[in-house]
């Protein structure tokens, strides 16, 4: 977080301190119906979910943090979805736990911080598909079925004893429906199913619980510096050109005259007269061309 008080980006939100906040514990026997029941017990209520604690034969406790009225809408609905998925071992709600619980029992801070500092993923914002065998071979055949039937990938695989072993995948909301399907056949041809469960879309406390494979972690790698710092290299500048003499050149040439040309050679295609000039016939003075007057003979 800047010093403006905004996350940057790539950097996980800091666990706050749990301590005077309220405890809600909810248990079941399996682990994808744990998963299952801490998703409606997040959207159910504002409560935080800090992990999981697996305590052997199959047991899965989900722990939630929040105020005294979140924590028991929370739990009533986990209790409600456990129950309906026949999983329900036991519930419990403290609304001050004692500082010495924090300190010592994974229910609070140590607990969030273990599980924020592992990294970004890149199948975050996927749809999980949870499927849970009796027996490993089941569970690998199983992995290998859903795989081969649908575009997703496994993010991981989860024991919880008793035999119990959940494969983990990730991908869109039908190409999981369509493996976590393929894969129940696969798991029932080879050995005991015991649980599925396909959640569409986790939310961000949800994804951060998770089981994932290291494989899928991306982790900011440092940059290695030099120690030694050279100094800076000056620009090269481009070799001064010498200055070039202009010289002026004279170049004096002799025209020869040539003697002119015959009318006919300098219009070799010359065209003949359109009209020839029409002779004017000669006039007498005007002095001359006056009528003469005529004598009376009587006189």
């Amino acid at each position: 977080m800047d010093a403006s008080g905004k996350l940057q980006v790539g950097t996980t939100p800091p666990r706050r301190d749990f301590g005077d906040s309220a405890l809600g514990l909810v248990c079941t026997r399996s682990f994808p119906a744990i998963v299952g029941t801490a998703d409606m017990m997040l959207k159910s209520s504002g409560v935080t979910l800090i992990g999981y604690e697996k305590t052997g034969s199959g047991y899965c406790t989900a722990v939630v943090r929040g105020g005294i009225s979140d924590v028991r809408i929370a739990v009533d609905v986990g209790e409600e979805t456990a129950r309906r998925f026949d999983q329900f071992i036991s519930k419990t709600i403290i609304a001050r736990p004692s500082p010495n619980l924090e300190a010592v029992l994974p229910i609070g801070s140590r607990l969030a911080k273990f599980l924020s500092d592992r990294g970004y993923s890149r199948l975050s914002k996927q749809a999980v598909g949870l499927l849970e065998t009796r027996g490993y071979p089941a569970m690998v055949g199983a992995a290998d079925a859903m795989l081969k039937a649908a575009e997703v990938q496994l993010a991981a695989c989860e024991t919880i004893g008793d035999g119990l072993c959940t494969a983990i995948i990730r991908g869109r909301v039908a190409d999981v429906a369509m493996a976590v399907e393929a894969g129940m056949h696969e798991a029932e041809r080879i050995g005991e199913l015991h649980a599925v469960m396909v959640i569409p879309r986790p939310l961000d406390d949800l994804e951060e619980t998770l089981p994932l494979a290291s494989y899928w972690i991306e982790r900011p790698q440092p940059i290695a510096l030099p120690l030694d710092l050279k100094a800076p290299q000056k620009e090269l500048a481009a070799p001064e050109q010498p200055e070039v003499e202009v010289q002026k050149i004279t170049v004096q040439k002799t025209i020869e005259s040539a003697e002119p040309l015959e009318p006919e050679a300098r219009s070799p295609h010359a065209a003949p007269p359109l009209a020839e000039p029409i002779p004017l016939p000669e006039l007498a003075p005007l002095a001359d061309q006056r009528p003469k007057r005529l004598e009376n003979p009587e006189e």
